[in-house]
């Protein structure tokens, strides 16, 4: 059973009210969306809070909204939040994503999401843990998150995604139909040579000549250790590096 904490160098992340707990995709992608230069950025599907947090801090000058549909999450999230020196800096908010599109918010420089992936699978039995990771339990398909990141991105803007290959396959579609095209692309593995898990994505409007592609083991070769590419991304974050 996962602990009801998950402790940070710089801030701890209570989990015991959300569907879904701290994870190393969630890390991962706090680590590799850049958002420097963005004024405000976007944490869509907050859950504990824990995108946001990591984006505050590693980009001192930007403010975060974080969205979650999730009320009990959307409470410990905004908990979370209270307990770290960035608490004026993220603004948590307990909505769908056309509910917060609902009240014209100004554009945003970045957006990151981990978006509900498990298309195929037997849906979980528990309401919001299936909420959370389930595409046809929620109201949060690709096409709306694309469309929205498309209707409320600055013109030079980036949104960053966390999926499985197929789904990203999907999610990628979805986003060029609106205008969105891919700009850098991190293959995830469990080890080297293992079979690709993750794709971490930025999309932005313009068309890149050619994609930025980069590879990530998690683990050594003998999974004996975390990998130095991933020591790398997560040194500042988790303790045990």
């Amino acid at each position: 059973m996962p602990n009801d904490y998950f402790q940070f160098q710089q801030f701890r992340v209570a989990q015991n009210d959300c569907a879904m707990k701290v994870s190393t995709d969630a890390c991962l992608l706090g680590a590799v969306a850049d958002a420097a230069g963005a004024s405000r950025v976007l944490d869509i599907g907050t859950g504990t809070g824990l995108l946001a947090l990591m984006l505050a801090q590693r980009f001192a000058s930007a403010a975060l909204v974080a969205l979650e549909i999730d009320p009990a999450a959307a409470a410990q999230a905004q908990a979370n939040v209270r307990q770290t020196p960035w608490a004026e800096r993220i603004q948590v908010h307990a909505l769908s994503l056309a509910q917060y599109a609902a009240t014209g918010p100004a554009q945003f420089g970045h957006m990151v999401c981990n978006p509900p992936f498990f298309r195929g699978a037997l849906p979980a039995p528990d309401a919001t843990r299936r909420l959370a990771r389930h595409a046809g339990a929620t109201s949060l398909t690709f096409e709306e998150l694309a469309q929205f990141a498309t209707n409320f991105l600055l013109p030079h803007g980036a949104l960053t995604v966390l999926l499985p290959p197929p789904e990203m396959l999907i999610f990628a579609q979805a986003a060029q139909a609106v205008g969105l095209h891919p700009q850098r692309r991190l293959l995830v593995r469990h080890r080297p040579l293992g079979r690709i898990t993750r794709h971490i994505v930025r999309f932005e409007r313009a068309g890149a000549q050619a994609v930025e592609v980069e590879e990530l083991p998690i683990r050594t070769a003998d999974d004996a250790d975390y990998s130095a590419a991933f020591r790398a991304l997560l040194t500042g974050f988790y303790l045990a590096l």
